[in-house]
């Protein structure tokens, strides 16, 4: 059944303004257009643009990060309160910087980033403003981190999401008062909806710990419909439930380390987007002596099939416990970077999965306002790489089949050297040829840009 919030919509500027002054916002009622049957329902604008940001940063980051033993050091090692909290007067901050941040990612060609604001430890990078004393006000870095997050996507143009754990270690009320602490996670949302400008999405973490208590999810979200109406809503469902829709005011369905697959949605009363998040080594939170990092060949990858299942890739790194993203991430992400834009192209962010090839080769199609239809086409498989998750071996270069093409290809040239592709047609199938790489050159996926016939 579709949520009545799902039809009210009000437009950021209006929300803020209100909150600001202090009064409650006037809304505008709007019904979507119900598909029809047999149809998907087209997309609410928030989740339009989500997709078309199509590539994200994860950022894990907190007291934790001092200890370089991932994020669930305390739960792991047993760490008691009193013990975790002598972390407090040891955390700086001192290279922290939410530009900083954004302008790795924008590096990357990523359109987000999404920081962990409270973490399952219960430290918060915000002033929670008398709700807890267990945040960064009560440490020597002595200022308000997601204020400098959130401020310095702006400056990059990169949009702020933030990470929000349900699930909380250090709360007793998480185990001994179950509605006084659902009330303080939606007073900390409240917080964090009225106090840092607009936020892109709020993803949630943590549900998964107690599968059959009542969250209260309706009451959790509809403060952020009411502040925040443009945000997307995501909440993890667990590394084992991929693709999961949940509550119908979700957005955004996760995949944790999985990989997604294209999506049917006829006949859903709502167009739910997927992301999928990866981390670059195997934990979430640094791990000094984790050495099992991704390539960028891998990442590259990774960021191409989710886009062929129509998903973004929201791809983690964990900051030193200065702040300071590492060195081999920083490098790792800007060499994704120049793959985005010198082979992958804006299709990967604008365009639709219209067309699927054998195996993973697939193609994206882009419909431009005077009619023209844009098609780029991704070959997999030309060359081992370092995929540590995929051990085959590579079919290599030749002929690729893509099926189901709606119209004869125009033409299309390669985006690695601008050569121009070679093609024919089978029927509703195109059949392009893949040449050998010139000496000096691996694109790793390659991709041929063209444009179909009217």
């Amino acid at each position: 059944m579709q949520s009545r919030r799902d039809i009210l919509k009000l437009s950021a500027v209006s929300a803020f303004t209100a909150a600001a002054m202090g009064k409650t916002p006037s809304w505008e009622v709007v019904q979507p257009e119900a598909p029809k049957t047999g149809e998907s329902p087209k997309p609410l604008p928030r989740v339009a643009r989500f997709e078309r940001m199509a590539f994200g940063m994860f950022v894990h980051w907190g007291l934790y990060s001092q200890l370089g033993k991932g994020e669930w050091a305390k739960k792991q090692y047993s760490i008691g309160y009193e013990e975790y909290s002598k972390l407090l007067p040891t955390f700086t901050a001192s290279e922290f910087s939410g530009r900083e941040l954004a302008k790795v990612a924008k590096s990357a060609g990523m359109k987000y980033v999404t920081l962990t604001s409270r973490h399952h430890d219960g430290f918060s990078l915000y002033d929670t403003r008398g709700l807890s004393t267990y945040d960064v006000t009560h440490t020597p870095a002595g200022r308000d981190l997601i204020l400098d997050f959130v401020t310095g996507c702006r400056e990059e143009g990169v949009v702020p999401m933030l990470y929000c754990t349900t699930l909380d270690w250090t709360d007793k009320r998480f185990n001994e008062d179950w509605d006084g602490y659902l009330k303080y996670l939606r007073d900390s949302i409240e917080i964090l909806c009225t106090h840092y400008g607009e936020i892109g999405g709020f993803w949630f973490d943590g549900n998964w710990s107690k599968p059959n208590a009542d969250w209260k999810e309706g009451e959790l979200y509809s403060v952020i419909r009411r502040l925040q109406p443009e945000a997307m809503i995501i909440n993890n469902t667990g590394i084992d439930a991929h693709g999961v829709r949940g509550n119908p005011e979700i957005d955004s369905t996760t995949f944790e380390r999985g990989r997604p697959q294209p999506v049917d949605r006829r006949g859903w009363p709502k167009h739910v987007a997927g992301e999928m998040c990866h981390t670059l080594n195997f934990h979430w939170g640094i791990g000094n002596k984790d050495f099992n990092y991704l390539s960028p060949a891998h990442v590259i990858e990774e960021f191409c099939r989710c886009r062929r299942a129509g998903a973004n890739l929201l791809l983690n790194v964990g900051p030193m416990a200065s702040g300071r993203v590492p060195d081999y991430e920083r490098a790792l992400l800007a060499r994704v970077g120049d793959w985005v834009r010198e082979v992958g192209g804006p299709a990967l962010y604008e365009g639709r999965p219209e067309i699927f090839g054998a195996e993973d080769d697939f193609g994206l199609v882009t419909t431009r306002p005077d009619g023209g239809r844009d098609v780029s086409l991704y070959c997999f498989g030309l060359t081992p790489t370092a995929d540590t998750r995929v051990h085959q071996s590579a079919r290599g270069f030749g002929k690729r089949s893509f099926n189901g093409v709606p119209a004869e290809l125009a033409g299309a040239t390669w985006a690695d050297n601008g050569e121009a592709v070679t093609f024919s047609r089978d029927g509703d199938t195109l059949v392009i040829d893949v040449p050998k790489y010139r000496e000096g050159a691996n694109s790793v996926v390659r991709a041929a840009h063209g444009t179909l016939k009217k």
